[in-house]
Formats: structure tokens, C-alpha cells, sequence
């Protein structure tokens, strides 16, 4: 059986009594592509939040790597690496001012921060850009940068909140294409995503996450299943629709 990289039981957060995360279980082994789909409010973000310690839980357990991030954060959280919705990145650096800046904060240094930060933009293909300043770059190369920026320190859990929102075609599929590749080089990766042909494309395992609650987990096709039992052709965004009644337009 798999090593189990993130188990959360009964996770819980809520803001003046409204439960935004509403006693979520979910299990993650390594070598995943978890996916989770789902309306802007449902609760996605605030899940990774408390999954990184950012935001402390209302209430429930979290265990990362076996261990409780909140008690023991110092000893799992150079295995994670966090991508963010927003920007981390800062304008006024060079792109390669901001891949050491993160990277420097799990403790590498000399040789080896130097080597850190020249394979993480080689890697999303921003090396021969390395010395240009983040805040003249477009938006598909910022969120580039923002990948960079959390992959130097070698993470073995991966979390991307919505990499690829706002940006062209072109770099949505570099990114997606990025992800992949960094699974298949040993990264467990939790996908959030409200794209449906993204989380499709590239996830072994997705969850459907609607008003704080997992309403449905399994692979694309366990998730087709539980609409039409196999016996017919069905898009993954009808199969949201039949479980939430939503549509994508109410979410894009």
C-alpha cells in the first residue's frame, strides 16, 4: 500500500458560525494527481490554508506526512510546496531575486541556492529571463515565476490553487504539462481547479467539492459512473451538474 501523504478527518473551518469547510475527509497517498473541482466559495482554498498551516481548523485533525502540521510544522513543511492562487511573487526583483528570496527560506544556501534557483526557472522556462524584473513579465510568465518560487527547496507535496486562472491557452497547457512531469519526477500533487478539462486532463483522483463538503471522490470515470452506472457517454461537467445542479458558467 501507498505511503498516506495527507489524511484530513471531520477538517472544519468557520467564520461567524458558517462552516466554510465542513467536516471534510479526505485521504491522499503518494504518487497522486488529486484534483479538487469546484465553485469559487466552495471552499477549496481555505482547505490548503489549513492543510499548510496558514489558517488555523475550527475544528477536526489534519495529518501531513504522518504528522500533525500544526504541532509539528517545522518537520513537514520543507516537504511541502505551495503555489497560491495570488501572486507571491514580488515586482520589484528579478525573477531570479525571487526564486532565491523562497527558496532561502528552507535553509539553503551558497552552491547549492544558487543551483536551486537556476534549475527552478530552467524548469518552467524562464532561465534566459532570469535577470529581468517580475513586474514587466505577462501574466502566464508570472505564474511561471510563482512555480518557480515554491519548487527550488524539492518539495515532495506539490499544491497548486488554481495555477493557470486568468492567463492564455499557451500557458495553461505549459503549466498543466509542468505538473505532470513533476509527478512523474516523484511529486505528490494536490490540483484545485474550477476548469473542469484541466482537472480531467491531469488527475488520477478528483474530489467534487461544493459548500465545504466533498460530495463526490473518485477517478474521472468511478465519477461518470455514479451518474449513468456506464451506460452512456457523459462529460464530467454533466456529471456536476447532476450532483450540485450547477453549471459552468456559474463558476468560470
Amino acid at each position: 500500500m501507498e505511503e498516506m501523504i495527507l489524511k484530513t478527518t471531520e477538517l472544519t473551518k468557520k467564520y461567524q458560525n458558517r462552516a466554510v469547510v465542513d467536516n471534510l475527509n479526505i485521504e491522499i497517498r503518494k504518487g497522486e494527481i488529486f484534483g479538487l473541482l469546484g465553485p469559487n466559495g466552495a471552499g477549496k482554498s481555505t482547505t490548503l490554508n489549513m492543510i499548510c498551516s496558514i489558517i488555523r481548523p475550527t475544528a477536526g485533525n489534519i495529518s501531513l506526512f504522518g504528522k500533525d502540521p500544526l504541532k509539528q510544522k517545522k518537520e513537514v513543511i520543507h516537504k511541502v510546496g505551495y503555489i497560491p492562487q495570488e501572486l507571491a511573487i514580488h515586482g520589484n526583483l528579478k525573477a531570479w531575486e525571487n526564486v532565491e528570496l523562497f527558496t532561502s527560506l528552507y535553509g539553503i544556501k551558497g552552491e547549492a541556492l544558487k543551483t536551486a534557483v537556476e534549475e527552478s526557472l530552467q524548469y518552467v522556462g524562464l532561465l534566459e529571463r532570469k535577470n529581468e524584473f517580475a513586474k514587466k513579465f505577462s501574466g502566464g510568465m508570472k505564474r511561471r515565476l510563482n512555480i518557480a518560487c515554491a519548487i527550488g527547496h524539492h518539495p515532495d507535496l506539490l499544491i497548486f490553487d488554481e495555477p493557470t486562472v486568468g492567463i492564455d491557452p499557451q500557458s495553461r497547457n505549459f503549466i498543466l504539462e509542468k505538473i505532470k512531469q513533476s509527478n512523474k519526477n516523484g511529486a505528490t500533487v494536490i490540483y484545485t481547479s474550477h476548469y473542469m478539462e484541466e482537472v480531467e486532463a491531469a488527475c488520477s483522483r478528483i474530489a467534487i467539492m461544493d459548500n465545504g463538503k466533498i460530495i463526490a471522490c473518485g477517478t474521472s470515470e468511478e465519477l461518470k459512473n455514479l451518474v449513468t452506472n456506464g451506460s452512456e457517454e457523459i462529460t464530467l461537467e454533466e456529471v456536476f451538474l447532476t450532483l450540485t445542479g450547477k453549471k459552468l458558467r456559474d463558476y468560470t
